[in-house]
């Protein structure tokens, strides 16, 4: 993949990047899901990467960015806590000043691709009480950092997820990335941007089921004709192809939006992921079911889009969380 490019995409010329955008990025995420491809992309490349590119000093880039754009290395974002329930301010773990550095103390769920990292992008509390916007901080750490802890967490599709302890762990001053105590909005930006990639990961998810359900259809015979001409089929099917048209219509609004900085941008991120939740999880739904008997057994590869659906459906917010969002953020 980074051979190809496809890692590249959506950071600046100035770092190394394709310059391409969110709205490149989802063309290989939709390809993704379509194959359901285990690869840290997005943990590493569209959250941690676009982290580290927007808030990091060169030093890091240099150490850090660059080798993740050419593959050899793997990030992660370490932002989830126990208890929080998609509040991106909603941190107990602990940076306190100390020295020439910090020492940071507590414990992140949940952290995509963390079993693989060689490095951490940590949110942390430097100042303020636990569910203050203000007084987070973000710093750059090594795996091997001494106190750091990685445990493996197992999630219902199989993806790589891992829980870190940090007991003691001591940075210096220039393990920061942006402003110290000022995190929050580069935070909400790049999960803003992890979750169009996740959409167009979804979209392909959807739309793979959607095919070889339709191809199953048009095989499978029951009373001497094939499923497909019943006419409850035909119009369950029909719902399912609006869904993801609608999908990808979402999908693709949010993406340049985001890329062009439009006013309305994070409201649109919203309207994609509640589409993307509802939509993946139905036709998901509807694709094990034509499939009948055999798409319950493990044996058969369409129930593996039911289980990466259930997963991508509560990742970044579910759709009752971003409907809820979009009402917020519209003053409803």
């Amino acid at each position: 993949m980074a051979e190809l490019g496809w890692t590249a995409m959506p950071f600046t010329e100035a770092d190394g990047g394709l310059d391409m955008g969110l709205a490149g990025t989802i063309l290989v995420t939709e390809a993704m899901g379509r194959a359901l491809a285990p690869e840290p992309l997005i943990p590493s490349i569209v959250l941690a990467g676009r982290a580290l590119a927007k808030g990091g000093s060169d030093d890091l880039k240099q150490v850090w960015l660059g080798p993740a754009i050419e593959g050899e290395k793997v990030l992660a974002l370490a932002y989830q806590e126990r208890g929080a329930r998609y509040n991106l301010h909603h941190c107990k773990t602990h940076a306190t000043h100390r020295d020439e550095g910090y020492v940071l103390n507590g414990e992140k769920v949940m952290v995509a691709a963390g079993l693989l990292a060689d490095a951490f992008v940590v949110v942390a509390r430097t100042q303020g009480a636990e569910t203050e916007a203000d007084g987070l901080t973000m710093f750059l750490i090594p795996a091997d950092t001494p106190g750091l802890h990685v445990i493996r967490q197992w999630l219902v599709d199989s993806s790589s997820a891992a829980m870190i302890s940090l007991s003691g762990v001591r940075v210096g001053t220039d393990a920061v990335i942006g402003n110290p105590d000022e995190a929050l909005p580069l935070l909400e930006e790049v999960i803003d941007g992890g979750t169009v990639a996740l959409c167009g990961e979804m979209l392909g998810g959807m739309c793979e089921a959607f095919d070889r359900t339709m191809s199953y259809l048009k095989e499978r015979k029951q009373f001497d004709a094939v499923l497909g001409s019943f006419q409850a089929l035909k119009h369950r099917a029909a719902y399912m192809f609006i869904e993801t048209e609608l999908a990808r219509s979402a999908t693709m609004a949010a993406a340049r939006a985001v890329d062009a900085g439009e006013a309305n941008a994070k409201a649109l991120v919203s309207v994609a992921k509640a589409r993307c939740s509802d939509a993946y999880v139905k036709i998901a739904n509807e694709a094990v079911q034509m499939h009948g008997g055999i798409g319950m057994t493990d044996e058969h590869e369409i129930g593996f889009f039911l289980k990466r659906a259930r997963v991508a459906e509560m990742t970044f917010g579910d759709a009752a969380y971003h409907r809820n969002r979009y009402a917020t953020l519209n003053s409803y």
